[in-house]
């Protein structure tokens, strides 16, 4: 199974979503941020969780799409929070609209997930539910440690993890878990395709946050050096703290108030890369796909079957954008 077949089922079902006609100021932006695409991968994890056990995938579209829903809401929303001009190479929808339309048709979307949820045709809805709601509650709480990080002068490696964790791998986690259980699996199954998820997914965003300082801006789709010009406690940023001594270059930039973005960018760039920060990240980040290979390589399913959600790991530890 082509993974591309995945993502052009879900584009398709993407591309014939209604979430409401009136008022148009409220929808008309979330139709426009789920047509700026995306990796969809999210969607992508939970076809080939329950491809693994079940042959007629499809069946599993309604629940994939409401994981990209909401993951889009959250978007949305941390575009706000971060005061973000770009999505994917376009403006953030409080950027074309007003951050007001933006909040409210964040609202909506999250409603909309709920619905695509509840579309779910086989395994424990019940239960689906809860663990949706458990998540949804875990990326609120990584979100809200991400902004009390900011005003600490002090994070933690173990802290930073925890962090990524609920904000970003939890729902890479559910998305496998979700296709599991959509296909009726057991505890035992569904709780390590939900590792596996998390394991990817906190590789997946120590990856971001590589990219973020190192990647190329035409591929990136977001304002390369972000999280630089906002102080950010990435894990890159973590470990530069780690190796400066009080006063340095480092600790300088970060108590600018008046300063040019790009010369902060490439001046912290610099300093990172002088202290092998970007080879350190790097390392970090391999431990943890690594794990979800693993995790993979012992799941109990054909060879034929594991292909895809293989390959697709494969692609997420190897991506430039």
């Amino acid at each position: 199974m082509a993974l591309d077949q995945y993502l052009a089922a879900l584009q398709k079902e993407i591309e014939t979503l209604k979430y409401g006609d009136k008022p148009q100021e409220l929808y008309e932006p979330i139709e426009y941020l789920m047509s700026l695409g995306g990796k969809r991968l999210r969607p992508a994890l939970t076809l080939m969780a329950y491809h693994l056990f079940e042959e007629n995938w499809q069946k599993a579209l309604k629940p994939a799409l409401a994981v990209e829903v909401f993951h889009n809401f959250t978007l949305m929303h941390d575009d706000i929070m971060d005061e973000a001009p770009l999505r994917r190479g376009q403006q953030t929808v409080h950027e074309k609209w007003n951050r007001d339309t933006a909040i409210l048709s964040g609202d909506v979307m999250l409603v909309a997930a709920y619905e695509l949820l509840s579309e779910t045709e086989d395994g424990d809805f019940k239960a689906m539910l809860k663990r949706f709601n458990r998540t949804a509650a875990e990326v609120c709480e990584g979100q809200q440690m991400d902004m009390n990080f900011e005003s600490r002068e002090t994070v933690m490696e173990a802290e930073y993890i925890e962090m990524i964790k609920l904000k970003t791998s939890v729902l890479l986690g559910f998305a496998l878990e979700l296709g599991a259980r959509a296909a009726n699996q057991s505890q035992e199954v569904i709780s390590e395709l939900y590792q596996i998820g998390v394991n990817l997914g906190i590789g997946f965003q120590l990856k971001d946050d590589i990219l973020d300082v190192y990647g190329d801006p035409e591929k990136f789709g977001k304002q390369v050096g972000g999280d630089i010009i906002e102080n950010k406690k990435t894990w890159l940023m973590l470990k530069a703290l780690e190796k400066s001594e009080p006063g340095s270059e480092l600790h300088q930039w970060i108590q600018k108030s008046d300063f040019d973005p790009e010369e902060k960018v490439k001046a912290v760039r610099g300093i990172f890369t002088n202290l092998g920060i970007k080879e350190a990240a790097e390392a970090a980040m391999t431990d943890f796909f690594n794990k979800g290979f693993e995790g993979i390589e012992k799941l109990q399913v054909p060879e034929e079957r594991k292909a895809t959600l293989r390959g697709f790991a494969q692609w997420l530890f190897g991506r430039d954008r």
